[in-house]
C-alpha cells in the first residue's frame, strides 16, 4: 500500500509533463505568395460598405426580400450543405475518439473460470476440477512523455476545424449559386418576354405587309422578309422558354425543396438592383479569412502535428496497467475481505528494429507537410486571381452597361424614325428591317450586360470570402 502511495506522485508528475511536451515542429504560417495589393484597382461605389468583408453577413449583401427568403429555404434543405454539416459532425466524433486516448481507460469486469488440472495438482475430493470467480476494476493509461498522443490529438482537432471551414465554404458557395441562378432565371425570363413582344410586333407588321402585298403596294421580297422576322422572333421565344425551364429546374435542385410561387424570379428582378456593393480598399491578406483557405491552413497544421507523432514513434512507449478486485473459488464468498487482490503492471516498449518503417513514416509526414504547404499557397493564388478577375470586370462592365443603355436609346429612336419614314414612303423596307434588328439586338445585349454585372458582383463577394457568417448557423 505504501509503495502505491509513493508511486502516485511520480505518475502524476509524468502525466503533467506529458501534457506539455510534443516533438512537433513549431508552426509558422507560410508567407503569402501574392502581392499585398490587387493587380486590378478596387473601385469605390457610393453605396459601398466600409465593413470588413469577412463579417459582412449575406443578409446585408442581398437587398431583395424574395431572394433572401429563397436563400433561407436553400440553407435549410440543400443536400450539399447537409452533407458538409454531417462531415463536420463526423470529424468532431473522430476528434473525440482521438482525445479519449489521452485519458485513462477504466473498466469493470467479472470472470468465471472452470478447468481440469492434473491429479497431482488437484485438491483432494474435487476430481481435478477447479472453479474460480473473480470481479475487478481495471485501469490502463499511456504516459505520453514524448507527445505522440498529444500530436495525434492536435492533428484530429485541425482536421475537424478544416471540415468546419469547408462547411463554411459550401455555405457561401450555395448563397452565391442561388443568387446567380436567380439572376440568370430572371434574365432569361426578361429575354423571353422581349422576344414575345418583338414577335407580336413582327406579326402585326407582317399582317400589314400581307395586306399591302395583296393591294400591290409591297413586293414579294418584303413579304418574305417580314415573315422571316416573325419566324426569327418565334424561334427566340421557344429557345428562351427552354432556358427558363432549365433555370428553374437548377434553382429547385439548389434549394432542395419546392419553391413557392411568390419566390419565383420575374423579369423585373433583372432590371432592379438585388445586391449591395462589397467593402472597398481591402488588402490582399483579407483572403486569409476565406473559408477554403482557412481549411487549407488547418490541413497544414494537421500535417505539422503528424510530424510530431512520427518523431515520437522512435521513443519508448510507457503504459501503466493496474487492477483491484476480488478472487475466490466460491461465488458466495467472492467479496470477503480476505479475497482482495490487486496488481500494478508498468510496461515499456522500446523500438529497436523496424526495418526502416519508422524512418519511412517520418519521411511521409514531412512530404505530407510540403504538400499541404503547396496546397495552401495554391489556394491563396487561386483566390487572388478570382478577386483580380472580378475587380477587372467591375469597372469595364459598368462602362459597358452605360454604353449599352445609350445604344438601346439611340437604336430605339432610330427604329421609331425609320418606321415613320417607311409609313410615309421615304425609306425602303430594308432600312426599317435593319433598324428593327439593331433595336432588338441592343435590348438583348443590355439584358445580358446587366446579368454579367450582377453576376460579377456575386463572384467578387464570394472571392473575397464574405457571406459565410450567419446568425442562424
Amino acid at each position: 500500500m505504501f509503495r502505491m502511495i509513493r508511486i502516485v506522485p511520480v505518475v502524476a508528475a509524468a502525466v503533467v509533463t506529458a501534457g506539455c511536451f510534443t516533438l512537433a515542429p513549431r508552426y509558422e504560417r507560410p508567407e503569402s505568395p501574392v502581392p499585398e495589393e490587387w493587380s486590378a484597382p478596387m473601385t469605390a461605389p457610393a453605396q459601398a460598405s466600409e465593413q470588413s468583408i469577412d463579417t459582412l453577413q449575406w443578409r446585408e449583401f442581398v437587398q431583395s426580400v424574395k431572394l433572401e427568403k429563397l436563400i433561407e429555404l436553400a440553407l435549410e434543405n440543400n443536400r450539399d450543405l447537409r452533407i458538409a454539416a454531417l462531415n463536420v459532425e463526423r470529424a468532431r466524433a473522430l476528434y473525440r475518439i482521438q482525445r479519449a486516448d489521452q485519458l485513462p481507460n477504466l473498466d469493470v469486469g467479472g470472470q468465471f473460470r472452470r478447468e481440469r488440472v492434473p491429479p497431482s495438482l488437484a485438491v483432494p475430493g474435487n476430481e481435478g476440477i477447479q472453479e474460480q470467480y473473480s470481479a475487478s476494476v481495471g485501469a490502463s493509461f499511456e504516459l505520453d512523455l514524448f507527445g505522440r498522443l498529444r500530436s495525434l490529438n492536435r492533428a484530429a482537432l485541425e482536421d475537424f476545424l478544416a471540415q468546419e471551414s469547408s462547411r463554411r465554404s459550401v455555405h457561401i458557395s450555395l448563397i452565391a449559386e442561388i443568387a446567380q441562378t436567380f439572376l440568370l432565371t430572371a434574365n432569361d425570363i426578361a429575354l423571353r418576354e422581349l422576344a414575345e413582344a418583338t414577335a407580336r410586333n413582327q406579326e402585326e407588321w407582317f399582317g400589314l405587309t400581307q395586306e399591302r402585298h395583296r393591294l400591290g403596294a409591297a413586293s414579294g421580297l418584303e413579304l418574305h422578309q417580314a415573315e422571316t422576322q416573325v419566324a426569327t422572333a418565334l424561334a427566340d421565344v421557344a429557345r428562351y422558354e427552354g432556358d427558363v425551364a432549365s433555370d428553374l429546374n437548377a434553382l429547385r435542385v439548389l434549394v432542395g425543396a419546392g419553391i413557392p410561387s411568390d419566390l419565383l424570379p420575374q423579369s423585373s428582378d433583372a432590371q432592379t438592383s438585388l445586391l449591395t456593393s462589397v467593402p472597398v480598399q481591402l488588402p490582399s491578406n483579407v483572403l486569409l479569412n476565406r473559408p477554403d483557405i482557412l481549411a487549407a491552413e488547418h490541413a497544414l497544421k494537421a500535417a505539422n502535428a503528424n510530424i510530431g507523432a512520427a518523431r515520437a514513434a522512435f521513443f519508448p512507449v510507457i503504459s501503466l496497467t493496474g487492477s483491484a478486485g476480488y478472487i475466490s473459488s466460491e461465488l458466495s464468498g467472492l467479496f470477503d475481505s480476505g479475497n482482495r487482490t490487486w496488481s500494478f503492471v508498468p510496461q515499456a516498449t522500446i523500438p529497436l528494429f523496424q526495418g526502416g518503417r519508422l524512418r519511412a513514416g517520418l519521411d511521409v509526414a514531412h512530404v505530407d507537410r510540403q504538400i499541404a504547404v503547396a496546397r495552401y499557397e495554391q489556394a491563396i493564388q487561386v483566390g487572388f486571381q478570382e478577386v483580380n478577375d472580378a475587380l477587372a470586370l467591375t469597372g469595364s462592365l459598368a462602362r459597358q452597361r452605360e454604353a449599352q443603355e445609350r445604344l438601346v436609346n439611340a437604336s430605339g429612336r432610330a427604329f421609331d424614325l425609320s418606321q415613320a419614314r417607311r409609313e410615309a414612303g421615304q425609306d425602303s423596307y430594308l432600312i426599317l428591317l435593319d433598324a428593327q434588328r439593331s433595336y432588338y439586338a441592343a435590348q438583348q445585349a443590355l439584358i445580358a450586360t446587366r446579368l454579367a454585372e450582377h453576376a460579377n458582383l456575386v463572384t467578387l463577394y464570394r472571392a473575397l470570402g464574405g457571406g459565410w457568417e450567419d446568425d442562424s448557423a
